[in-house]
Parts: structure tokens; sequence; C-alpha cells
């Protein structure tokens, strides 16, 4: 049954795609959609209805992808995302690294994934040697809901990952039954602490069709934003956002 207010294209990314996998949303960014292979598959994610057979930036469709990223100067980070784009093999990733590397306008890559939090293992010597000679400055994005995915096994591939110049966040998403108490979100934040992790973002759930029973309001959000902010270093604390189809940047929530 579906829900009111609920939306396949719940952050409006299909009228945003160019060709080569290419999603622009935000003034200066360009997030390609590298694979549609994920290691988790979230009841709650933003792009389970998205059609990613016609949007990929596939092997054989690197060039149109690049051509369409070194022709729009504004451009100063690339995204990579997906799926997971560390599900892809390290060859097929340093050779889009590689490419984009030779555009002089870059200045960043960032990449979204689940994989070293499920697979530890997949920090391995081959990925770290592609990120070690990238010139452009990394970040990495982890997406982490509750303080118990953080192992001492995470832990360690993180200490890789900084070790090769990677700059780690974490976004989370606010869910009802899973992290939506404070005793939660401080342990997550926290176990980010002990992991050399930031975090960065604090999602109000899209509202994906699908997902409404994970839903928390923007008031008992505002409630438990508060309370964390009183038991931790304002560092620890993430900023509460809400993704909005059409705007310009993710939209703060306020509390």
């Amino acid at each position: 049954m579906e829900a009111p207010g609920f939306l396949h294209d719940a952050v409006g990314e299909l009228d945003r795609r160019s060709e080569g996998g290419v999603i622009r949303k935000y003034r200066g960014r360009a997030l390609v959609i590298t694979t549609g292979a994920c290691a988790v598959h979230c009841r709650y994610c933003f792009r389970q209805h998205f059609p990613y057979g016609e949007s990929l930036a596939t092997r054989d469709r690197w060039n149109p992808t690049l051509a369409a990223i070194a022709t729009d100067t504004s451009l100063v980070e690339v995204i990579l995302s997906g799926g997971d784009p560390l599900s892809l093999t390290d060859d097929k990733l340093a050779r889009l690294a590689q490419g984009l590397n030779a555009i002089p306008h870059l200045r960043r890559l960032r990449i979204h994934t689940r994989q070293p939090v499920v697979l530890p293992q997949r920090v391995d010597s081959a990925l770290l040697d592609w990120l070690d000679h990238c010139r452009l400055q990394k970040w990495m994005v982890l997406h982490i809901n509750h303080a118990n995915e953080i192992d001492d096994a995470l832990i360690k591939a993180c200490t890789r990952l900084r070790g090769a110049g990677v700059h780690l966040l974490n976004q989370s998403v606010l869910l009802r039954g899973v992290n939506d108490s404070v005793a939660a979100l401080l342990a997550l934040s926290e176990r980010l602490s002990d992991a050399g992790v930031l975090p960065y973002y604090l999602h109000i759930m899209d509202r994906v069709q699908g997902a409404a029973h994970f839903e928390v309001g923007e008031a008992r959000a505002g409630q438990l934003m508060r309370a964390l902010s009183a038991r931790t270093a304002g560092y620890l604390v993430p900023r509460l956002v809400r993704e909005t189809a059409g705007a310009p940047a993710k939209t703060g929530v306020s509390w």
C-alpha cells in the first residue's frame, strides 16, 4: 500500500541526469552514478526506485562522463555514488580517477560508500594505492546509522584510509526504532570519534515510497538534537538536514 506524500523520486534526481551517469544538483559539484550494486539494500534508500540501467557511468561510457565534467569549468568537486562505488574493481576506479586527475579545474573527489562498514577488508592495498596517487583532495563519506556497526576492523580500515590522505565523514539517517534515541545518537558519535570519523549529517529520512514506517518527525528530531548537544562536544554533533527536491543545497532543520 502506497503512503501519501512518499514518492518514487523523493529527491528529484531523475530530471537532473545527463549522459554518462552525471547528476547535477548543486553548484560546483557533479555526482556520478558509478554502479547500481551496493553491499546493503537499505529499505529506506532514496534510490530504491532509481533506473540504474539507463543512468550508469560504465567503462564504455566514461568518455561522455569525463567530457561532461571537463567542459563545465564551474565544477570543483566530483562525487562518486551509486549503488556503492567501492563495489567496482580498483582497476576500474583507478582508471576513472586518472581521468578526473587530468581535469584541471577539479579540486576534490568525494566517495560515498558503505563498503568499509560491511566489509572492512575492502580497504586493501589496491584501493589505498590509487587513492594515494590521486592528486585531488579526497573525502570519503561513510553511511553509519548505529554504533553497533563500528567494530575494531572498521576502525583499522579508517586508520588506513586516513594514512592515504582521505578525510573521513559520516552521514546517518534518523530512523524510527533504530537510532531515534539520545543514547543511540550519543553512542554513535562517540564510536565515530574512536574511528577518526567526523559526524557530518543526520538526515531527516527522504520520503521515498516504501519507507514511511521509518519516518521520525522534525519536532522529535529537534528534541533529540538538543539533548545530544547538551551531552557531547559540538564537533560530535552532526548537522540535522533534509534534502528538498530542487533546493540549491541541503536544508538545515532548526532545533
